[in-house]
């Protein structure tokens, strides 16, 4: 007799409830990260990270990570946003699909400190692709990477600096970020790749 196989569920990895604690450290990581040892500076003098958003996950994460910084520090970091679609080096696998978005940056890159931020970091191929948009926009002072979760699995030599979660998964499953009506990160899921 054969048995019967049945798909795997989702399972919820974070709710809000954690997203928000996630988010909480990652905020207070990535201003470490933008102040290293700094002592010199006044804070009206410290520089400001810019936090770009890689579409379409990480667009989300980075606005609710600099409303977070808004809260705690008294001021907002620059928000911006990179489509990678174009810069993508698996694209002809993949075939034709839509842009997921505009690449808008808050301004000219060249000198600024950049924290890159990302859903979810696999195989790295992403974060390349959009290292590719950011230089074509100028030359920043530094990159950074943050993701929400690292879910091992990397192609390339490429690390985050800034992690809210890092697991390891079988290549058979997927990360997904799913958003609440508002554009807000409701919660992360991992569920069987179809």
């Amino acid at each position: 007799m054969q048995e019967l196989l049945t798909p795997r569920a989702s399972r919820v990895l974070l709710d809000r409830s954690d997203i928000q604690q996630v988010l909480r450290q990652m905020a207070d990581a990535i201003l470490a990260l933008a102040w290293p040892n700094d002592d010199s500076l006044e804070e009206a003098q410290r520089p400001k990270p810019w936090l770009v958003g890689i579409h379409r996950g990480g667009v989300p994460v980075a606005e609710e990570l600099a409303d977070i910084i808004a809260l705690s520090e008294g001021w907002r970091p620059l928000v911006g946003a990179i489509d990678v679609t174009m810069y993508r080096d698996d694209t002809w696998l993949k075939g034709p699909h839509a842009v997921e978005g505009r690449t808008e940056l808050p301004g000219d890159p060249t000198g600024q400190r950049v924290v890159l931020i990302d859903d979810v970091l696999n195989t790295g191929r992403t974060i390349r692709a959009a290292l590719n948009v950011l230089v074509d926009f100028g030359r920043p002072e530094a990159v950074r990477l943050g993701v929400l979760v690292d879910r091992g699995g990397r192609e390339l030599p490429v690390a985050a600096d800034v992690i809210g979660q890092a697991l390891a998964l079988p290549r058979s499953d997927s990360v997904q970020l799913e958003c609440d009506a508002k554009g807000g990160v409701a919660r992360v899921v991992v569920m069987p790749r179809h």
